[in-house]
């Protein structure tokens, strides 16, 4: 349960929070290491092991989130692919639901993501999402990914809000660690982020296993 009374703003993730994440790692998993090993002829296990390790390389960076750093470092258009299949991209059930009365309650509420903008547009016109938004923020545009330090206090310089009266929602532990650091005071974390896998096992942070479990007690704010 959360208490509502003590929330003023929501920072909604986008990818495997507000989206499934299958989209995601299907991408990166599955199309663009077969497509990679046609071009190099290679088997896709052996594409897949290859790319594995330049993915591990800059994980926790922005370039691990950039379209434009992927496209020319695998010499593939990486837009391209992502148009491609953007018939997967698919909303986490219920989730438009929750942001809605969100809105509806008088709270802040932003989605705050690491992807591309390449990326973040593709997905709000796929899905139609954008405008129950207050504010849609990419990491590229402050320059951080989440999880490094200063993200949230950057964040808070552009957008307003009160760490202390904020709530995050993400399916990162990094992400979620960081903003604990930067003063975020209500942190929960996403049981399933991607429906075709297994669910992630608890961790330090609370998860929420369907928005419906959360949306009680979420009266206006006074």
């Amino acid at each position: 349960m959360i208490d509502w009374k003590t929330i003023d703003t929501v920072l909604f993730d986008m990818d495997g929070t507000v989206l499934d994440l299958h989209f995601d790692n299907y991408f990166w998993e599955d199309l663009v290491p077969a497509r990679y090993g046609e071009r190099h002829g290679l088997s896709t296990a052996e594409a897949s092991a290859l790319l594995r390790k330049r993915y591990e390389s800059v994980k926790g960076t922005l370039d691990w989130y950039c379209l434009d750093f992927w496209s020319q470092s695998l010499a593939m258009d990486i837009p391209r692919l992502k148009e491609d299949i953007r018939h997967k991209i698919t909303l986490r059930p219920h989730a438009l639901d929750f942001v809605q009365q969100l809105r509806a309650s008088g709270r802040q509420v932003m989605l705050v993501t690491n992807a591309h903008p390449g990326s973040l547009d593709l997905k709000m016109r796929h899905t139609g999402i954008a405008p129950h938004f207050d504010h849609m923020i990419s990491s590229h545009t402050l320059k951080l990914a989440k999880e490094n330090a200063g993200f949230w206090s950057a964040l808070r310089e552009r957008h307003d809000y009160d760490p202390r009266r904020t709530l995050l929602i993400d399916d990162s532990l990094p992400v979620l660690r960081q903003a604990e650091k930067e003063g975020i005071r209500h942190l929960r974390a996403i049981h399933q982020p991607d429906s075709q896998r297994a669910p992630l096992h608890p961790e330090e942070f609370v998860q929420i296993e369907h928005f419906t479990d959360v949306m009680s007690g979420l009266d206006p704010r006074e």
